[in-house]
């Protein structure tokens, strides 16, 4: 068949590189506008679009994917598909008409469970055990269309959303190609979403990412590990935000023992270990980071605070 790929972050690179050594032909690619990056904010192309460029497939880069310029483009084109994955916005019905196969998204999570921009972030959150991939065609309503195909995926203990997502992206990216052929063939017709067990995955801003010392040390866990790489988890000292990497959640300890009766929030430096009490047993630290300061390991930034002399109380 005939594609337009449409797709924007890391996440995508892995499906447009499937399609791209897939029997089909991808004439076209659609991603978001260049974008302010990085310290110096200087506008840099989306993952997709430099990926596109080197394979030397046409970019086009809406600012509105209504725009009338590129529903002509598209159009021009006459795609038999377009596949997404991540594209960052709502394809208008002027859009979804113009090929006969329609758009197949791929999305990361089982259908109809976490629908949204954010669904491996609130799997882990959330304490799924379970997620997957689901292909599905795309109708106006969000990420409510027929489904093609489901795949599944273990959410480990330890994984955070940069390493469930970059798992989903690889065999996600097969499940799209697979899709896709079946189109093809004929053999694979949508099936409606269940009617039941809708959840909805909203991106998460920072302030969902500002850990609450006051809850489980599981919950602690799981946002930290869901916030990871993006937006950051992160928490107050002293009036001023640190940026927390993944703890490690550990018992209780014994009475008397390094840590016994921290309260929420509150450090404890033993060593090379540096504890952070919750509303149940502590936490172990791992990476932080300060305000203007670079990344490391929460010993050494415990160190350089104890000069101080202020008390070491996240909240």
């Amino acid at each position: 068949m005939r594609l337009v790929f449409a797709g924007t972050p890391e996440a995508a690179v892995p499906s447009l590189d499937a399609l791209l050594g897939s029997r089909h032909t991808v004439a076209a690619v659609v991603t978001r506008p260049d974008a302010p990056a990085g310290r110096g904010r200087r506008l840099t192309a989306s993952p997709v679009a430099v990926r596109a460029r080197q394979a030397g497939v046409e970019v086009l880069q809406p600012a509105r994917p209504s725009e009338p310029e590129f529903l002509a483009r598209l159009a021009e084109i006459a795609p038999d598909c377009c596949p997404v994955t991540a594209y960052g916005a709502l394809i208008p019905r002027a859009a979804l008409d113009i090929p006969p196969h329609g758009w197949v998204n791929l999305h990361f999570s089982v259908l109809p469970a976490w629908r949204g921009a954010a669904p491996v972030q609130h799997a882990i959150m959330h304490g799924d055990e379970i997620t997957g991939a689901t292909t599905f065609r795309l109708v106006p309503e969000l990420d409510a269309g027929p489904v093609y195909g489901v795949l599944t995926e273990q959410i480990k203990d330890t994984d955070t959303a940069g390493d469930l997502l970059g798992r989903l992206a690889i065999a996600g990216a097969e499940l799209l190609v697979a899709t896709l052929d079946g189109i093809e063939a004929g053999q694979l017709e949508a099936r409606p979403q269940p009617g039941d067990g809708v959840s909805l995955a909203p991106k998460l801003s920072r302030s969902d990412a500002e850990v609450n010392w006051h809850v489980p040390a599981v919950a602690v866990d799981r946002l930290i590990r869901a916030c990871t790489p993006a937006p950051g988890a992160w928490t107050r000292l002293n009036g001023a935000s640190v940026k927390l990497g993944p703890v490690t959640r550990l018992d209780r300890p014994a009475p008397g023992a390094p840590g016994d009766g921290l309260r929420p929030g509150e450090l404890l430096a033993a060593g090379s270990r540096v504890l952070a009490g919750t509303a149940t047993a502590p936490v172990l630290l791992g990476e932080v980071q300060a305000e203007g300061k670079r990344r490391m390991r929460a010993d050494e930034w415990t160190r350089g605070l104890r000069a101080e002399d202020r008390p070491l109380v996240f909240g």
